[in-house]
């Protein structure tokens, strides 16, 4: 590309300066042709001098006395000559500045000077390469924008047809399970049984449910309703530290008055939950967890601490990508869900607000107050 515009405005200035010399040849003949009109001898000659100098239709000539005395010009706007007497003065001080007058010997001692500066198409020639490449530029950029954009909504398609097939072929067990609870419960009511292995298997339907329900919503509107946004952070945080050990120790604390915030429930929990799966897989079985929820004049501010391995500076970003993952097991989509979650559905921000060896890692998501419901 660098080439490619050094050599177009190589060679343009090249026939620029070309066409730049032509002009003067001409302004001299021009020039020289003045010169003789008085000498001429005979009306053909005369006839002749005057051809030459009525030939230059181009190039802007003012031919002046010695002491920048206008005696006649050409090619010049006649009509703006007449709106403004000073506009000769100025166009011959343009001239002045752009090129070496001609000089032209008069009878005696006297000397006139031919001023000119360069015709309009020569001027168009210099700027030609600079809008020739402004408007190849623009092409690439809109260009570059158009496949930017065909990338991403190829992407989503796969995302969306992921997360609904996903959805669709946990529907079908789900029913047939539901179907052998109601099954199991009729038997356990019949032998008298007080613990219920139908409740417990139950609840796990209804996990199984609610995961359901979250890849269905992946791809269309989710229903915003207004939501406590630290009960909503101490429910989630309550059912990891079900799963999690003993040593490991979980923290909440809420520095806002009024919390209320419009989001998806579902959506939203599934964000924090990856976070805290995480937080446990990077914690070896002990440390501290710890959420921190603060707030801005316009946005609701959650850092999701823990005290387990170091994420790598450079990786920041990079694990929020599809596919990206430090593990042997799972593809890598947890974060890269959870980043479409906060950042198209809710309109707000996550990243990693700090990583370090020894200190833990803290995960920052911001979300916007007042917002209206895109249900």
């Amino acid at each position: 590309a660098l080439a490619i515009v050094a050599l177009t405005l190589w060679y343009t200035n090249r026939i620029a300066l070309d066409i730049s010399v032509e002009e003067r040849k001409k302004v001299e003949l021009w020039a020289n042709a003045t010169q003789r009109v008085n000498l001429a001898k005979g009306n053909e000659e005369i006839m002749f001098l005057f051809e030459i100098i009525k030939d230059n239709e181009t190039v802007p000539v003012i031919l002046a006395g010695e002491n920048d005395t206008i005696i006649s010009y050409r090619n010049i706007d006649t009509a703006r000559v007449n709106r403004d007497p000073d506009y000769l003065k100025h166009t011959l001080e343009h001239m002045r500045s752009e090129h070496e007058p001609i000089e032209i010997e008069i009878v005696g001692d006297k000397k006139n000077y031919i001023y000119y500066r360069d015709s309009s198409l020569l001027r168009q020639l210099k700027y030609y390469p600079l809008v020739q490449l402004g408007i190849i530029g623009f092409f690439l950029l809109v260009s570059y924008f158009a496949f930017s954009s065909a990338r991403k909504a190829e992407q989503n398609q796969v995302w969306v047809g992921m997360a609904k097939e996903t959805a669709h072929q946990l529907g079908t067990p789900l029913s047939s399970l539901m179907g052998w609870i109601e099954h199991l419960k009729m038997m356990e009511e019949d032998s008298g049984r007080k613990h219920s292995i139908a409740d417990e298997i139950r609840n796990d339907v209804s996990r199984l449910e609610l995961i359901a329900d979250r890849f269905s919503k992946i791809g269309s509107k989710p229903k915003m309703v207004d939501t406590d946004l630290a009960l909503e952070l101490e429910k989630t945080m309550a059912y990891a530290e079900r799963r999690a050990s003993q040593k490991i120790e979980f923290s909440f604390e809420n520095n806002v008055a009024d919390p209320h915030v419009l989001m998806s429930p579902p959506l939203f929990d599934w964000v924090t939950e990856n976070i805290l799966k995480n937080a446990l897989d990077a914690m070896d079985g002990k440390g501290n967890i710890k959420i921190i929820l603060n707030e801005s004049n316009d946005e609701f501010i959650i850092d999701l601490f823990n005290s387990g391995k170091a994420i790598p500076q450079r990786n920041w970003k990079t694990i929020f990508q599809p596919g990206f993952s430090t593990k042997k097991r799972g593809w890598g989509l947890g974060l890269s869900l959870t980043k479409r979650i906060i950042e198209q559905y809710h309109n707000g921000k996550i990243f990693v607000k700090n990583s370090k060896e020894g200190e833990g890692t803290t995960f920052r998501i911001q979300l916007p107050k007042n917002r209206q419901s895109t249900a």
